[in-house]
C-alpha cells in the first residue's frame, strides 16, 4: 500500500463520518511562537482552545509537518524524520471519547479492500493514561481487547497539555508490535523499538493550572466543551504497511536514498554508517524541498537558517559517501517524482525550486572549498606547534562563520593526524544555543497571551470596511492593558481597543497598517498600530490623547486619508513592479515577499543574478508606462479554486481562507490574490522610482521604490544634484557624464605615473640595502630598518628585490618599516638558506614579538607586526642573533 494510497483512505474514511476535509495549511506556520507547523493540530489550535469558534463540528486533514530539534538522530533511528505528514481527526464539542476510539478501530483492522488500513488485530496494543478507567472500558467494549494489551502509564506518556494554562486531557496511544525479532515481549511499557506508536488519541477535557513539566500541574475543572484531537504519523504507517524497516525506505523517501547509492556508488546495506547518511541525504532533500514549495528561502536566520542546514547537511553527508561534486540536480528530481502525488506543487514549482537548491549547493560548495583552506592552516598550526588535537575554538569558527559542518572537520582533521578538542567545541556550541534560547524566550514573552482576545472573537469576526469607506461608526467591544481586560482608559493611557467594524487596515500582506484616529463623545484616539492577532479578529493600539473612553462607547473611527493614498499607490505599485519583472525576466521571477507604505515599496523576488542597469530601467519603464495607461484596477472575491483557473497568483508565505480577494490591473496583465488596499486606476499611482536592486541571498534580489509624491521629490532632488555639477565644471547638463569620466580617466593616468615613481624609487633602495650585507660562513643576512612606507606591499616588495640581488648563494633578508604608525617587518630566505634550516615563518613570529605584535607564514616569506616602533632596532637584532648566532 503505497503512501498516498494511505493518505487517500484516512482522508476518504472520516469524510464518510461527516468531516470536514481541511487541506493541509502551510508548513510556514501562523503562530507566532513557532517557526513552523510543528504537528498536526496547530492549525486547529485555535478551535481546539475557543479562541476563535470552530467553522465545523468536526474535521480531518493530512498536514505537512516539520520538526528539526532531533534532527542528529535522522538516519540513526526507524521514527525520526526531520518532514513528516500527521493524519488527524478532531471533533470540537461534538462526539467525545467512545467514538473516536470506534473511529480509530475501525478504520485500522478494516479489510484493505473494504477501504481500511488492514491491521491484525492481535498485532495492536494501546496504553491509556493510569486513571482513565472510561476509556480502557471503552477499548474492552469496541475492539474486544484483552486486558494484558491495554496498559496504563502516567503523565508523562499519556497526559496531553500545550505546557502552559489551558486546555489539558488524558490520551490513548495505539501501537503496532512488530514482533520478537525487533525486541523484548512486554508491550509498549517494556520496548519502543518493538512496539511502534502509530496513533494518537487526545481526549481534550479539562483545564489545567500553572506548573512546569508533564505532571506538576493542578487540573482546574472541565473544560466546557470537550474536544478530541488525533494524530497518527503517516510515514510510520507506510512502512509497516509497505514490510520494509524503517520510514527511509517508504516510496515517497526510498527513490532518493536509492539515487544518492548509485552517485557514490556505495549500496545501502552494505555498511552502518553509510546507510545512516543515505537515510540522512533522503529525509533533508525531501524537507528541503517542502519547505521551498512553501515559499521558504534559505538564509541566515530563522526558518531559512533551517533550510539552509538541512541543504547543507545533505551536501556534508554526500561527501561523506566520497561525492565532492554537485548531487541536487539528480537528488531533487527523484524527491519531486516521489512526492508529486501527494503535492502537485512541488512539480509546478520545480523550476523555482531546482534554481534555489541547485544555486545553494553551488555556494555551500564554494564555502566548502573556502573552509578547508581554513581548516589546512589550523591543522598546518597545529603540528608545527606538535599539537595532537585541533582547538575547539578553531572547530567553533569554521562551524560558525563559515557553515563548516563538524563532522566534515573532524574527519579532515582525523585524515591529518589530528583529533579535534569536541569537549571545548560543544561547550561553545552550548553557549551559542542558550543565548539564543534566552532571545527566543524573551521575544516570546513580548507577546500578549492570545486568551484575552477569546471573549471578543466569540462575538464575531471585526468587519473591516476600509475598502470602500474611511470614516465609520462602530461601537467598543473591549479594551486591553497589559493583556488584561478592562472597562475603560483615560488620557495618558496606552492600550488595545477592540471594534465591532473598522475602516483602519490591519498590517498584513506587507501593508502597514493605517494611520488615523478614533473619536467618541469625549475622548479622542490616536491610532498607533493595527493588527489581527487572532483569525476574524482586529485589534486597534492606540494612545488616549483626551477623555475617558469606555466598553460600550459610540466610536468613529477615522483613517488618514494622505496616508492612506500613499498606500495605496505603493501597494498597487507593487503590483505593477511585479508585472513588470515577470514580463521582463518571465514567469521564474516570482515575488517572494514585499513591504509596502506610504510613498515607498520593497518587493523580494527569485532570481539568482544581479540586474543590469538596462533591465532595471526597462522594469522601471514598463511600470510608468501602466501608470500613463490608466489602467482599471478591479478587486473581486471569488473561490480560491476559481481564482487560481484564472491565474490570479498566490504568493509564498501567505494564508488564504476558501474565498479569496483577486485584484486585477489591466486585466490579466497584472492578477493576484491579496488583501490590500489600492488606487481605482493605475495613474493614481503617479510615479514609480526605482532606487536600487540588490542581493538578498544566493537566490533572492530585492527591488527598493519610491512611489507617487516621494518618487518625484527624488526626481528633483537629482537634478538638483545634475545642476550643480554642471555648474562646477562649467558644461553643458548633457555633457557632465563625459567630464566626470574624463577627470576619473586623467586620476587614474596621475595615480599610476605615480605609483611607477614609488616603484622605481623603491628598486633605488635595492643595491644599498644589498650593501649591508652581513656574511658568516657562506650565509648572507641583510637586516634593515627601511623606514616609513605606504604600505606592506612596499616594504615586500623591497625585501623579494633585495633576496633576489643577492643570488644563490644562502641568504636571509629581513627588512622592518613603519606603515600607518605601526611597526611591520618581513622575512625572506632561499633555497639554500632553508636548507640550513632557516624559515621565514619562525624569524618573522620572533621579531614581531619584540615589536609587541606576533606574526608568521610560510617557510620562505613572512610577515609579522606590532605596536612598538621604538623596537624596531631590538626586533631586527633578535632575527640577526638568531641567523649568525
Amino acid at each position: 500500500m503505497n503512501t498516498a494510497d494511505i493518505r487517500q483512505r484516512w482522508l476518504t474514511f472520516f469524510a464518510d463520518k461527516g468531516h470536514t476535509v481541511v487541506p493541509s495549511a502551510s508548513l510556514v506556520s501562523d503562530d507566532p511562537t513557532l517557526l513552523f507547523t510543528v504537528a498536526g493540530m496547530v492549525p486547529f489550535i485555535p478551535y481546539l482552545t475557543g479562541l476563535v469558534p470552530a467553522p465545523y463540528p468536526r474535521a480531518t486533514s493530512v498536514q505537512k509537518c516539520i520538526r528539526t530539534l532531533d534532527i542528529e538522530e535522522v538516519g540513526k533511528t526507524t521514527r525520526h524524520g526531520t518532514f513528516f505528514q500527521m493524519n488527524g481527526n478532531f471533533s470540537f464539542g461534538d462526539y467525545f471519547k467512545e467514538q473516536a476510539i470506534r473511529y480509530a478501530w475501525e478504520l485500522l483492522v478494516t479489510p484493505e479492500a473494504d477501504g481500511g488500513l488492514g491491521f491484525d488485530e492481535k498485532d495492536l496494543w494501546v496504553t491509556v493514561y493510569e486513571d482513565d478507567d472510561e476509556a480502557i472500558e471503552y477499548w474492552k467494549k469496541t475492539a474486544g481487547l484483552p486486558d494484558e494489551r491495554i496498559q496504563r502509564l502516567g503523565m508523562d506518556s499519556n497526559y496531553w497539555s500545550t505546557g502552559q494554562p489551558g486546555p489539558a486531557g488524558p490520551c490513548s496511544e495505539i501501537f503496532f508490535d512488530r514482533g520478537p525479532a525487533y525486541g523484548r515481549e512486554g508491550g509498549p511499557a517494556a520496548d519502543d523499538d518493538r512496539y511502534i506508536e502509530i496513533w494518537n488519541l487526545v481526549f481534550m477535557q479539562y483545564l489545567r493550572g500553572e506548573g512546569t513539566g508533564k505532571n506538576d500541574f493542578e487540573i482546574l475543572g472541565d473544560l466546557p466543551s470537550r474536544n478530541i484531537d488525533t494524530g497518527m504519523g503517516l510515514e510510520r504507517v507506510a512502512f509497516l504497511k509497505q514490510g520494509v524497516e524503517n520510514l527511509y525506505e517508504i516510496d515517497q523517501v526510498r527513490p532518493v536514498l536509492d539515487t544518492a547509492s548509485q552517485i557514490s556508488g556505495r549500496g545501502y546495506g552494505a555498511d552502518h554508517e553509510d546507510d545512516v547518511r543515505m537515510r540522512v541525504v533522503a529525509d533533508h532533500v525531501r524537507s528541503a524541498l517542502m519547505l521551498m514549495s512553501d515559499g521558504v528561502m534559505p538564509s541566515n536566520e530563522g526558518r531559512g537558517y533551517i533550510l539552509r542546514r538541512l541543504l547543507r547537511r545533505s551536501v556534508r553527508s554526500m561527501r561523506l559517501l566520497g561525492v565532492d561534486t554537485a548531487v541536487f540536480p539528480e537528488l531533487f528530481p527523484a524527491s519531486r517524482d516521489a512526492m508529486k502525488a501527494a503535492y502537485p506543487e512541488v512539480e509546478t514549482d520545480f523550476d523555482r525550486i531546482s534554481r534555489t537548491a541547485y544555486a545553494e549547493e553551488e555556494s555551500f560548495l564554494r564555502t566548502l572549498s573556502g573552509g578547508i583552506n581554513i581548516l589546512d592552516l589550523a591543522v598546518n598550526s597545529a603540528k608545527d606547534k606538535g599539537a595532537k588535537t585541533l582547538a575547539g575554538d578553531t572547530a567553533f569558527q569554521l562551524h560558525d562563520t563559515y557553515g563548516f559542518p563538524i563532522d566534515l572537520t573532524m574527519e579532515m582533521a582525523e585524515e591529518a593526524g589530528l583529533a579535534v578538542d569536541r569537549v571545548a567545541f560543544e561547550s561553545l556550541m552550548s553557549e551559542q544555543k542558550q543565548r539564543a534560547k534566552a532571545d527566543s524566550k524573551a521575544k516570546k514573552l513580548g507577546i500578549t497571551d492570545l486568551g484575552v482576545y477569546s471573549q471578543f472573537r466569540a462575538i464575531g469576526e471585526t468587519t473591516f470596511l476600509g475598502y470602500d469607506e474611511l470614516v465609520t461608526e462602530s461601537k467598543i467591544l473591549g479594551l486591553i492593558i497589559d493583556g488584561q481586560s478592562v472597562t475603560s482608559a483615560v488620557a495618558g493611557e496606552t492600550l488595545e481597543v477592540i471594534l465591532a467594524e473598522t475602516t483602519l487596515y490591519a498590517e498584513s500582506g506587507g501593508q502597514e497598517a493605517d494611520s488615523g484616529t478614533i473619536r467618541g463623545d469625549g475622548f479622542e484616539l490616536e491610532v498607533l498600530d493595527v493588527q489581527k492577532p487572532v483569525k476574524g479578529l482586529i485589534s486597534h493600539r492606540v494612545h488616549v490623547t483626551s477623555g475617558q473612553v469606555s466598553v460600550d462607547d459610540a466610536a468613529t473611527t477615522v483613517v488618514d486619508p494622505e496616508w492612506r493614498r500613499g498606500a495605496t499607490q505603493a501597494h498597487s505599485g507593487t503590483h505593477l513592479v511585479h508585472a513588470a519583472l515577470r514580463q521582463t525576466l518571465g514567469p521564474q521571477a516570482h515575488q517572494s515577499g514585499s513591504y509596502n507604505k506610504a510613498g515607498y515599496l520593497r518587493l523580494d523576488f527569485s532570481w539568482n543574478q544581479p540586474l543590469s542597469t538596462e533591465t532595471r530601467s526597462e522594469i522601471e519603464e514598463i511600470s510608468n508606462l501602466a501608470i500613463r495607461s490608466d489602467l482599471e484596477v478591479v478587486t473581486r472575491e471569488l473561490p480560491l479554486d476559481e481564482a487560481k483557473a484564472l491565474g490570479a497568483m498566490a504568493l509564498f508565505g501567505e494564508k488564504y481562507g476558501d474565498v479569496v480577494r483577486v485584484v486585477d490591473i489591466g486585466g490579466p496583465w497584472s492578477r493576484e490574490l491579496c488583501a490590500g488596499t489600492h488606487v481605482q486606476h493605475s495613474s493614481e499611482i503617479g510615479m514609480i522610482n526605482i532606487l536600487g536592486e540588490s542581493s538578498i541571498g544566493s537566490t533572492n534580489r530585492r527591488v527598493e521604490s519610491l512611489v507617487g509624491i516621494e518618487a518625484f521629490r527624488q526626481f528633483t532632488a537629482e537634478r538638483s544634484v545634475v545642476t550643480q555639477l554642471a555648474t562646477t565644471l562649467k558644461a553643458p547638463r548633457e555633457d557632465v557624464p563625459a567630464r566626470i569620466q574624463d577627470l576619473v580617466a586623467n586620476l587614474k593616468a596621475a595615480e599610476k605615473k605615480l605609483a611607477a615613481y614609488e616603484a622605481s624609487a623603491l628598486s633605488d633602495r635595492v643595491p644599498s640595502l644589498v650593501d649591508t650585507a652581513r656574511t658568516v660562513g657562506e650565509l648572507r643576512l641583510v637586516a634593515a630598518d627601511a623606514g616609513a612606507l605606504s604600505s606592506s606591499d612596499d616594504l615586500r616588495a623591497l625585501v623579494t628585490g633585495v633576496r633576489e640581488r643577492l643570488g644563490s648563494a644562502p641568504a636571509v633578508v629581513a627588512l622592518a618599516a613603519v606603515v600607518a604608525d605601526k611597526p611591520v617587518v618581513i622575512v625572506a630566505t632561499n633555497d639554500a638558506a632553508r636548507a640550513l634550516g632557516h624559515r621565514a615563518g619562525v624569524l618573522a613570529k620572533q621579531a614581531a614579538s619584540v615589536l609587541g605584535g606576533g606574526g608568521g607564514g610560510k617557510d620562505d616569506l613572512a610577515q609579522g607586526g606590532g605596536t612598538n616602533a621604538s623596537a624596531i632596532d631590538s626586533a631586527l637584532a633578535a632575527v640577526s642573533q638568531t641567523v649568525l648566532g
